[in-house]
């Protein structure tokens, strides 16, 4: 018997991979819905993703399961709102908004760059790359917000693509035209027509057995038991994409110095703030708040993805709002629901008569945190569960800057894995 343990997209991937290749599984999820961050709820007819949730996957195997759905394409233009400017993203390529003084203070910044050889830290990295001016007023600034520490406290191997890289001249280009190329990482973004961006997996979900309300007490690595509800499950295999630190608290026996370092791996929180309108609102599909003012990070529109996630006529925004250990949340909902009412005002999206409901949810993960040195410290961590005869997959269960579209595939190798292991 395999169990898998947690029914996001890597456990629901590991399940249908497990199906497909006659292997018998236990897919065990600890709520009554599944999905994990893929999964939505709806209020008063309007639909909403746990975050915003769009599809850039390029893999063959990926897209033979998401194109099973049909599906509208979005191009990948976003906005960033910093004082009072909307200013095309990323704003890096995009300087035509700004006064002249900032112009000619960031490019100046840009030319004059520190190099500092093999950086040391994201700031290190940002300051290389877009000069001091840039970095003070722009990533520095959202790096707190999103992030919840500072640019220095992070590492840079999680960066990758996912910070466009410039030059002299797309800088001055930018900065004297509005009309730019697209710099983002993705030529386009996919969302299904119906049923929220869980439509992309519900037909995996309809191929496979999952039994929710289902959390796990206690994992016995000697006698190979996993603990449900005071019930124990004997399994041959077991894969899990349960956060890294929680697996380490249900394991039995596990040394001080492994539980120390898994107590160190952090992620952030996310406060959902979603909002209904009874008109339909002029909005991007997604976009990045730089005020200080407006706790909210990034928002974006569920009705711009889908008309199928409002009733006729209306629209709806979802603000993110960030915390973590490092930087605890300190309002509380209502508070926060009242500056995302705050944000659609200043932001000139609409006014506050516009608003049906506002609506607060939290998420206990959201992304996890690259502090310095974090990536030596999970993986002394993932060798010790993998000495265990565990396999993990998915965005918490590896530890990692995992899309939807990889923790997908993060699922299918852990079954693979697990496959070549016992053969």
């Amino acid at each position: 018997m395999l169990i898998i343990i947690g029914a996001g997209v890597a456990g629901i991937g590991a399940a249908f991979r497990a199906k497909s290749t006659g292997i018998d599984y236990l897919l065990l999820e600890k709520s009554d819905s599944v999905g994990g961050l893929l999964d939505n709820f709806s209020i008063d007819g309007f639909r909403f993703d746990n975050a915003v949730h769009l599809s850039f996957a390029t893999e063959p195997e990926v897209r033979e399961l998401f194109d099973r759905v049909p599906y509208f394409t979005h191009q990948p233009e976003s906005w960033c709102f910093d004082d009072g400017l909307w200013l095309r993203h990323p704003i890096q390529n995009n300087l035509y908004g700004l006064d002249v003084a900032s112009k000619v203070e960031i490019i100046e910044g840009f030319i004059n760059r520190p190099l500092y050889g093999e950086p040391e830290n994201y700031q290190q990295w940002l300051h290389t790359q877009y000069g001091y001016a840039f970095c003070k007023r722009f990533p520095e600034r959202y790096t707190q917000k999103y992030w919840t520490v500072s640019a220095e406290e992070l590492g840079v191997d999680w960066v990758g693509n996912r910070m466009a890289q410039v030059d002299l001249q797309k800088v001055l280009t930018g900065a004297m035209t509005e009309h730019t190329e697209n710099a983002y990482y993705a030529k386009e973004m996919r969302y299904p027509e119906k049923g929220g961006y869980k439509a992309f997996i519900q037909p995996m979900i309809d191929e496979i057995t999952i039994q929710t309300n289902s959390p796990v007490d206690r994992i016995d690595t000697n006698n190979r038991q996993v603990v449900v509800n005071g019930i124990s499950h004997s399994y041959k295999q077991l894969i899990s994409t349960m956060p890294l630190p929680e697996l380490i608290e249900k394991m039995d026996n596990v040394p001080e110095d492994i539980q120390e370092l898994a107590r160190s791996l952090y992620a952030t929180q996310v406060d959902l703030v979603s909002i209904g309108f009874n008109c339909v609102i002029e909005t991007e599909l997604w976009f990045y708040i730089y005020d200080d003012d407006i706790l909210a990070a990034r928002a974006y529109s569920p009705s711009v993805k889908s008309p199928d996630n409002v009733p006729e006529g209306k629209s709806s925004l979802q603000f993110e709002i960030y915390s973590s250990v490092m930087s605890p949340q300190i309002h509380s909902p209502q508070e926060l629901q009242q500056n995302c009412i705050y944000a659609v005002e200043k932001l000139g999206i609409a006014e506050k008569k516009d608003i049906l409901f506002t609506h607060h949810k939290k998420l206990p993960f959201g992304n996890v945190v690259f502090d310095q040195g974090m990536e030596e410290r999970r993986d002394r961590v993932l060798e010790f569960v993998r000495s265990r005869n565990i396999e993990v997959a998915g965005r918490f269960g590896e530890w990692a800057y995992l899309w939807s579209n990889q923790s997908l595939l993060s699922g299918f190798a852990a079954v693979d894995a697990m496959c070549a292991r016992d053969k």
